[in-house]
């Protein structure tokens, strides 16, 4: 059993209890696209079933662990894997699932908890992550943690930043980045921007279920293709659209006859706008 402390949060093997929790969270279409992920589509008994056996077989090379507040509170996952005990090197991996607990450094909590733990009780020189090429939240909140940009990776046709840092680079700093976690919110949020999205989800200009047209993007070239449908509507005019499953774009489809799809982006100087339908 391990059992990691930060300021808070606690990173606690995983229980078979959190499996309801997890499949909620894998089923969520804005949760599997911060992962370059589909949504799960397979039954609760088929995943409950997995999780039961991941539990008692462990992939080798990993470990993952349940985030929890301080009060015992599910609210997320972080994990190394793909760990490498030649070079000692090993991928990371973070989500917090509970929308309440994004943009207030739980995720800066947990990442900094476990590279402690990575390079000074398992004794690594590298961690590195891949991150969405178009997720800078996620990129400045890495970055705060240690890790600097390396180069663009492109994997599973997702267009991704390998980011990494190293033991000797950590140790000097790691007092400083470790006493950070009690700061009482994290400017730049945690690994997603969806909090912008669901500030004003109820201001009457669309309905929750689409609030999501309201988006924040730092370099709109970087999302050239559009990635897949989540959900569509259609207004009083037959216009029909499409959001895609990063809830950075939408599409829009005329009625029959009229030229083909019209793609709403975000603008060139990051300026948040909403689109009413």
């Amino acid at each position: 059993m391990v059992e990691l402390q930060g300021a808070r949060i606690i990173l606690r093997d995983k229980i078979i209890e959190d499996a309801e929790q997890d499949y909620i969270w894998r089923s969520d279409p804005e949760l599997a696209s911060l992962d370059a992920a589909f949504p799960l589509t397979m039954s609760y008994d088929r995943f409950l079933k997995l999780a039961q056996d991941q539990l008692r077989y462990p992939t080798p090379g990993s470990h993952h662990f349940a985030t929890t507040t301080l009060e015992g509170k599910f609210i997320g996952n972080c994990m190394y894997y793909d760990l490498d005990s030649v070079n000692k090197h090993a991928e990371l991996g973070i989500v917090i699932g509970d929308r309440d607990y994004w943009s207030n450094a739980y995720g800066y909590d947990a990442v900094t908890t476990l590279l402690e733990y990575c390079f000074n009780e398992i004794n690594l020189t590298r961690v590195y992550l891949h991150t969405l090429e178009w997720n800078k939240r996620a990129q400045r909140c890495f970055e705060k943690c240690g890790f600097a940009q390396v180069r663009p990776v492109r994997r599973m046709s997702h267009d991704f930043i390998l980011m990494e840092v190293f033991r000797e680079d950590w140790l000097p700093k790691a007092e400083e980045r470790l006493a950070a976690r009690c700061a009482n919110r994290d400017a730049e949020g945690d690994a997603t921007a969806s909090d912008l999205m669901r500030k004003n989800a109820a201001n009457g200009t669309l309905s929750p279920a689409h609030a999501k047209a309201r988006f924040m993007a730092d370099d709109p070239q970087s999302e050239e293709r559009f990635r897949g449908p989540v959900s569509v509507k259609f207004d009083d005019n037959g216009r029909l659209f499409v959001l895609d499953s990063y809830g950075m774009r939408i599409q829009v489809y005329q009625k029959e006859g009229y030229p083909s799809p019209i793609m709403f982006e975000a603008n060139l100087d990051s300026e948040e706008r909403i689109l009413t339908l």
